[in-house]
């Protein structure tokens, strides 16, 4: 127990870099929305004030990449130590803004280190985490997203109310700037390093160190033999010298894949970008739009909260991921109902039907895909490529994000609300691609998760061998797209 408490401190705390992703993320929506702000800024052009959201999410693609490239160079306390340091340089220029030029710089930034850290997180966390908690744990990173979502919708709302002012503006954005000193001061102290990077960087006895820190609950002998099959798994794997794009996508096709689709799929389900403008379609006044968008991140992160601790390890992340694409089918489908049945009447019964749709997708979203995707998308890389294939899923979901939220006022304007049905056709194309290409995960260590992707996976009656690491256990391939690669000697794999 110590050790899990241990661990899930350390994981909330690291859940920050995700808050400052949910709150930069929300709050921008609120600020451009201030004639205070746009009294101060000059009157922005419609171009100018849609470039707020669009450099900041370019920022957020480029930070993923950069995490690719030298994400495991630096390692992840000194990467998002940088991150850290962004951020802040990026807050703190957004909150002191005279002129838009000045502001999108900010947003920029702040965006290039939000994309950088919130890719990041979930790696660190999945790669701290025990198997039987690794649900909860790395799930905090998702749960740090709703939480930020949450207050800044909240600060937003309230902020409305404040009098005429740049304080309208300036204060919500300035709640953002100590976060990230705070965050870089644990990484600075108390946060312990991935053991298994470690084990990479050739670290071994720093390695262990922090894998006893992090796995105190267990027995001296379990501590020792959980280690010494991670890091024979690991100095495994790492004999693959892999040179190039194309050997990652031969070696490990499946895996890159799964990793990037989860991630891709999330930014293709559809009403999460467009409460403000379903809103207003239903005739909702803005004060109300406010406070309902608060109460919509209320509901996310409670049910991201509730489902992180109660399912993700006990039902699984395939079942959730499964029932998170057929609960989002159907919800939409309703969706599209009541919005084209009440949207230009006054039933104003019917119209908290269609209210009733967004907050349905918000639980069924938050619920069931949130925490788990990010997750999921980290912990089935192996270890050489966790940190290169992820920045490139989170660069893929931020870039669908752009496209999908440029599309958006444009298509509801001219197609209304069938809309819907291009999330509802994305949704049913990927609910089939996870049932047939993405495995459970649950109670796994990230070691082991090898197997249900088909790889070599040591075995336990091998590392106590002389030459533990010249040979594996070979596991059949199910999926068929993972490389056979007959491993029995060290000729072989040098081959």
């Amino acid at each position: 127990m110590a050790g899990f408490m241990y661990t899930l401190g350390i994981a909330i705390f690291a859940g920050i870099g995700s808050f400052l992703f949910g709150f930069d993320t929300g709050i921008a929506t609120t600020t451009i929305a201030h004639q205070s702000w746009i009294d101060y800024m000059g009157h922005p052009s419609n171009g100018l004030t849609g470039a707020v959201v669009a450099v900041y999410i370019a920022g957020e693609a480029v930070g993923a990449l950069i995490q690719t490239f030298i994400g495991d160079r630096l390692g992840r306390i000194r990467f998002m130590q940088l991150m850290c340091v962004i951020v802040t340089i990026g807050t703190t220029i957004q909150t002191a803004s005279v002129s838009i030029g000045m502001f999108l710089a900010g947003r920029a930034l702040a965006g290039l280190a939000v994309g950088g850290m919130v890719a990041t997180v979930p790696i660190y966390l999945s790669e701290i985490s025990p198997p039987q908690h690794r649900g909860l744990i790395g799930g905090i990173s998702g749960c740090g997203i709703s939480f930020g979502t949450m207050m800044s919708n909240w600060v937003g709302f309230a902020c409305s109310f404040a009098s005429y002012g740049s304080l309208q503006w300036r204060l919500p954005l300035g709640v953002q700037i100590p976060w990230g000193v705070i965050l870089f001061t644990g990484l600075a102290t108390f946060m312990p390093n991935s053991p298994r990077q470690l084990i990479r960087s050739g670290k071994v006895e720093a390695a262990r160190i922090e894998f006893i820190k992090i796995r105190r609950d267990l027995q001296s002998h379990e501590v020792h033999d959980e280690f010494a099959l991670m890091r024979a798994q690991i100095e495994y794997e790492m004999q693959r010298e892999l040179t190039s794009v194309k050997e990652v996508f031969k070696l490990y096709r499946h895996r890159a894949l799964v990793s990037i689709a989860v991630q891709t799929m999330t930014s293709l389900t559809g009403v999460n970008y467009y409460q403000t403008i379903l809103y207003k379609s239903l005739g909702i006044g803005s004060t109300t739009i406010l406070a309902l968008a608060a109460v919509y991140g209320t509901i996310a992160f409670f049910s991201n909260v509730l489902t992180t601790k109660y399912l993700t390890d006990q039902w699984g992340r395939r079942k959730m991921i499964l029932a998170g694409l057929g609960g989002i089918v159907v919800v939409e489908i309703y969706a599209a109902i009541m919005q084209r049945e009440f949207q230009d009447t006054n039933n104003n019964v019917g119209k908290g039907f269609a209210v009733l749709g967004i907050y349905l997708f918000v639980v069924v979203y938050y619920g069931m895909l949130n925490s788990t995707t990010w997750l999921y998308g980290a912990e089935v890389l192996p270890i050489e490529l966790r940190s290169k294939v992820m920045g490139l899923a989170a660069a893929s979901h931020f870039i669908v994000n752009v496209a999908i939220t440029e599309a958006g006022p444009s298509a509801f304007a001219n197609i209304h609300e069938n809309y819907y049905y291009v999330f509802v056709g994305c949704s049913l194309f990927f609910l089939v691609i996870a049932y047939f290409y993405f495995p459970e995960t649950k109670l796994k260590t990230l070691e082991e998760i090898a197997a249900a992707f088909g790889d070599t996976v040591i075995a336990t009656d091998e590392i106590n061998d002389p030459s533990p690491l010249a040979k594996g256990s070979k596991l059949d391939n199910n999926d068929g797209d993972a490389e056979q690669l007959e491993v029995a000697t060290g000729s072989d794999r040098a081959a």
